[in-house]
């Protein structure tokens, strides 16, 4: 298996709480109550290392709530290369409803300074070499720029990393310009991306082809029950994924980052790379918190996902 290496600028503390319908304006009571030591990186982060991976997690971590991430990473045995900065690391809040609807409120981060930066870039170029790929998941906290984000992501793949990026907004149209080796947007996000509508896969390989004609080996589209498109050189492959109760959307699309990245690293066949991903994504909406917990289970997923290939692309 890799070494592999997860960057989180952004972590969070995951509170998801469970509600059979969510009254605005009013006392609700909660059915459930879980939180996590989270964000995307780390989700991928955990994925990897159920899938046999030696993962090395980095970032920035607010010093007054350490603890949570603290634990997550020694249970896990990931190396820790995180910065502590002044402040909280942010509380993301879920409310998730009985029918699977998501309310989603998340919280600011800390400040994140000039210092701590640096500290962060020269602690990533000692220990990136002998990494065969980072993926770099989420949101940018404050105090980073695009530009300074952007920079980080070409020095990262001037080690000579694939570099999977899971980002939104100014944070993904900056690292598109050290054209990753992967990037795995939604379609909302494509199509912010690029200025266009993307409703189908149609337009989601006219919007891919775009991005591949950069020079990105893989373009991963995901767009929630309808499934993901896959697009490289000569491939355009979907999978729809199976019916699963949905327990909680939160870690989907990371789980799917990391089925991916494990698949092309370890140069599996297209379709079984892409079967895996979408069924480690499905088990993740089945449950609340991050990782592979059913072996059994999600080998039956796998079973259930429905690929189609077509050189002319995902219809």
């Amino acid at each position: 298996m890799a070494k592999i290496l997860t960057l989180t600028l952004n972590p969070a503390l995951d509170i998801t709480i469970g509600l059979d319908t969510l009254r605005a304006g009013a006392v609700n009571r909660a059915l459930a109550q879980h939180s996590h030591a989270a964000g995307k990186g780390l989700n991928v982060a955990q994925v990897l290392a159920d899938l046999g991976h030696s993962v090395t997690v980095a970032g920035f971590l607010g010093q007054d709530n350490l603890q949570p991430f603290e634990d997550l990473i020694a249970w896990r045995g990931f190396a820790d290369c995180f910065v502590r900065v002044p402040g909280e690391t942010r509380s993301n809040i879920k409310l998730v409803e009985a029918d699977g609807r998501v309310t989603d409120i998340n919280g600011p981060g800390p400040e994140v300074d000039e210092a701590a930066c640096s500290a962060l870039m020269r602690r990533l170029l000692q220990v990136a070499p002998g990494h065969a790929a980072v993926v770099v998941a989420g949101s940018l906290p404050r105090g980073i720029s695009a530009q300074w984000f952007g920079q980080l992501l070409a020095q990262l793949k001037g080690l000579g990393l694939k570099v999977a990026l899971d980002s939104s907004g100014q944070a993904l149209k900056a690292g598109l310009d050290s054209v990753p080796w992967l990037v795995k947007p939604n379609t909302e996000e494509l199509g912010d991306l690029l200025g266009v509508q993307v409703h189908g896969p149609a337009e989601q390989r006219g919007a891919a082809e775009q991005l591949l004609a950069r020079g990105i080996e893989h373009v991963v589209v995901s767009d929630g029950e309808k499934g993901v498109c896959w697009f490289a050189a000569d491939l355009a492959l979907q999978a729809l994924p199976p019916r699963v109760q949905v327990a909680s959307t939160v870690g989907a699309g990371d789980s799917l980052v990391a089925g991916m990245v494990h698949g092309l690293l370890q140069a599996e066949p297209a379709a079984q790379t892409l079967r895996r991903a979408t069924a480690i994504a499905a088990q993740a909406v089945s449950q609340v918190g991050f990782g592979i917990r059913d072996r059994e289970q999600l080998a039956r997923f796998e079973t259930q996902v429905r690929l189609t290939e077509q050189q002319e692309g995902c219809r």
